[in-house]
C-alpha cells in the first residue's frame, strides 16, 4: 500500500482526499496537486484497478498538461473504485459527489475520464446542485461534447502533423499506427487521414488489425459502431494481429492512444516509427524515452500531444455558469494553434538542451508553475 506522505515532493501534492461510503460500497480518492496557477481540474476515473498513486501521478500530468498550454488552471484528477458496466454506478457516483462537497467545485471541478460519461458529469451537477461541479456534460445541457466532438484525437493528429513537418517528415502519405480506438484513438485516426496520412494498424483490447498498404478508416469506424472493441476480430480489412504488437509494425509515426505504461525499454528497442506521439497519459517509461533517444526516434510527450482535451475543457470551464455555448470551430481552431506551436517549441527546446522533449517540455512547464509558486509566496525564500 502506498504511503500517501511518499508521494509528496516540491510541487505537491497539495491535498489527497480519501473518502467512502458503507452503503453504496464506494471508495474514491481526490489528488490535488498544484494550484498555483489555478483551482484545480483534472478529469474523473472510475475503474476496478484506481489506486492513490496512479491518481496522484495522473494528476501530475495535469499540473504539466495545463501550463504546457499555457492555461490558467491546477494539476488534479479524481478516481473511483468501481466497475462502470455496475448497475450501481449512479448511486456511487452520487455519494462520491456528495463526499467531496467541500473540495467541488472551490478547490477542484471534476471532469471526464475513463469509466465516465456526459451523462455522469450531469449527474455530478444533479446531485451538488451546482453547474460549476463538473464539465464535459452533454451538449443539450450546454455542454462541451469532448467525446463527441473527438478534440483529444483531433488535437493528437494536429500536434503530430507540425511535428512530423518540423523533422522533415511530411504527414502526407506517412504510415501511422494506432494503439486503442477508443475516443482518442479513433478521432485521431479520421483526423490523420483527412490530413493524407495511411493508417496502417489499429487495435483495441480484442485484438489489432495491420495492413501496410492502408486501412480504410471509415470503414473502420462503421466495424466499430457496429461490433465495438470486437470489430478487430470481425473486419475483412488487413490481418489480425496479437494486441501489443501494434506498437512494433513497420511505420512512420506511433501513437500509443490507449494505456499507460505500455511502451517499457524492451519495447523501446523494437520500435521503428521516426516519431511517437503519446496519444494516452504515461504511455513511456523513462527508461522507454532515452532508449527512443539513443535510436533518433522524436517522442512528442503526453502533456502536449493530447492537451486537446484540456483546451476544450478551459472552454468548457468559462462557460460553466453561461447561459451560452462556447463555438465548437473556435474550440477547434484554438486547439489546433495551441498544440501545433507548443510541438514545435518542445522538440526545438529538446535540441538545444540536448534532451528528450519529455525532459525539456516539463522543464518549460515547471518555469511556468515555479513563477506563479513565487508570485504566491508559496515557494521557500
Amino acid at each position: 500500500m502506498t504511503d500517501a506522505l511518499s508521494l509528496v515532493d516540491d510541487w505537491g501534492p497539495e491535498k489527497i482526499v480519501v473518502v467512502s461510503h458503507r452503503r453504496t460500497g464506494m471508495k474514491g480518492v481526490l489528488v490535488i496537486d498544484n494550484t498555483a496557477r489555478g483551482v484545480g481540474k483534472g478529469g474523473t476515473r472510475m475503474s476496478p484497478n484506481v489506486s492513490v498513486e496512479e491518481v496522484a501521478r495522473l494528476a501530475r500530468v495535469m499540473t504539466w498538461k495545463w501550463a504546457g498550454v499555457d492555461l490558467f488552471y491546477g494539476g488534479a484528477k479524481a478516481g473511483i473504485v468501481a466497475d462502470p458496466a455496475s448497475p450501481d454506478k449512479e448511486a456511487i457516483l452520487r455519494a462520491f459527489a456528495r463526499a467531496l462537497a467541500n473540495e467541488v467545485p472551490r478547490e477542484y471541478v471534476m471532469g471526464l475520464d475513463m469509466g465516465l460519461t456526459e451523462d455522469d458529469a450531469a449527474i455530478i451537477q444533479d446531485e451538488l446542485g451546482d453547474r460549476g461541479a463538473a464539465v464535459g456534460t452533454p451538449a443539450h445541457l450546454g455542454g462541451v461534447a469532448y467525446d463527441k466532438l473527438g478534440v483529444t484525437g483531433y488535437g493528437v493528429a494536429e500536434a503530430a502533423d507540425a511535428a512530423a513537418q518540423h523533422l522533415q517528415l511530411p504527414l502526407s502519405g506517412a504510415r501511422v499506427a494506432l494503439q486503442g480506438f477508443g475516443a482518442v484513438g479513433r478521432a485521431a485516426a479520421v483526423r490523420f487521414a483527412e490530413l493524407g496520412a495511411t493508417v496502417v494498424a489499429v487495435s483495441t483490447a480484442r485484438g489489432a488489425l495491420h495492413d501496410p498498404t492502408g486501412l480504410d478508416v471509415p470503414t473502420l469506424r462503421a466495424a466499430h459502431d457496429a461490433y465495438g472493441d470486437d470489430f478487430v476480430t470481425r473486419h475483412s480489412q488487413g490481418v489480425v494481429i496479437q494486441p501489443g504488437q501494434e506498437l512494433t509494425v513497420d511505420c512512420d509515426i506511433l501513437v500509443p492512444a490507449a494505456l499507460q505504461d505500455v511502451i517499457d525499454a524492451k519495447t523501446a528497442h523494437q520500435i521503428k516509427a521516426r516519431l511517437v506521439v503519446e496519444g494516452a497519459n504515461l504511455p513511456t517509461s523513462e527508461q522507454a524515452q532515452a532508449v527512443l533517444a539513443e535510436r533518433g526516434i522524436a517522442v512528442l510527450p503526453d502533456f502536449i500531444a493530447n492537451a486537446g482535451g484540456v483546451v476544450a475543457a478551459a472552454f468548457a470551464m468559462d462557460a460553466r455558469y453561461s447561459g451560452f455555448r462556447p463555438e465548437t470551430p473556435t474550440i477547434f481552431e484554438t486547439i489546433s494553434k495551441r498544440l501545433r506551436a507548443n510541438a514545435v517549441t518542445v522538440l526545438e527546446e529538446a535540441g538545444r538542451r540536448g534532451t528528450t522533449p519529455h525532459i525539456a517540455g516539463r522543464g518549460l512547464a515547471e518555469e511556468r508553475v515555479r513563477a506563479a509558486m513565487r508570485s504566491k509566496g508559496r515557494l521557500r525564500s
